[in-house]
């Protein structure tokens, strides 16, 4: 006699989640994470949070970084090129002063070497960390300042320092650029450009 086995279909990940495009910080709320990450001593998380603003890298391109991705000896570059894990496309990012510095103590504090991943894991299985301890990381970031969580994530990241820039400069090709973006039209939509801008026209018209 057979017995039949059904299978209940796997519940949506999403489920119960809010989800969607992710909010970009704006330049108060990056100081205000920094100067609290600051207070406490937190030399990586510092490291990790300025990083990943300047750099506009995806989670999984950031938490593998190694030191000689953005060193030349014992000097921090200024600038630094890598190849994106999901389009192959290398892309460029910058190092401001505050990053620099951020790392360097990262780098000295934990006597990390050239080929060491700057970001290393506490979990022993792995050596450094995954976009998952990021994701929860940036959570406890956006928590810190009293903001929601589910209206933020890694992408919040990403997207922060191109949407100060294209506010100030409009410069959509800029922002595609840094962004790594084959086509400008994936720019438009990560960034949701055209339906920011059509608010701040609608804001402007006093009906």
């Amino acid at each position: 006699m057979f017995t039949l086995t059904v299978y209940k279909p796997s519940e949506p990940w999403n489920k119960n989640k809010i989800v969607g495009q992710k909010l970009p910080l704006k330049l108060q709320q990056i100081w205000a994470i920094r100067i609290r990450l600051e207070l406490v001593n937190n030399i990586r998380d510092l490291a990790l949070f300025n990083l990943a603003i300047d750099s506009k890298l995806r989670g999984c391109d950031l938490v593998t970084l190694k030191i000689r991705d953005i060193a030349h000896g014992k000097t921090i570059q200024s600038r630094a090129i890598i190849v994106q894990q999901k389009t192959g496309l290398p892309v460029q990012f910058e190092l401001t002063e505050n990053t620099r510095n951020s790392v360097q103590s990262l780098i000295t504090n934990f006597q990390l070497s050239s080929n060491d991943y700057l970001f290393k894991s506490r979990i022993h299985s792995s050596e450094h960390l995954s976009t998952r301890q990021y994701g929860r990381i940036v959570d406890a970031w956006v928590s810190m300042i009293g903001l929601d969580q589910t209206q933020y994530g890694t992408h919040t990241m990403r997207r922060t320092k191109p949407s100060l820039i294209y506010k100030k400069t409009k410069n959509l090709r800029a922002c595609q650029l840094l962004l790594g973006h084959r086509k400008l039209e994936s720019t438009v939509r990560y960034l949701g450009i055209e339906v920011d801008d059509a608010l701040e026209i609608s804001e402007s018209i006093d009906s």
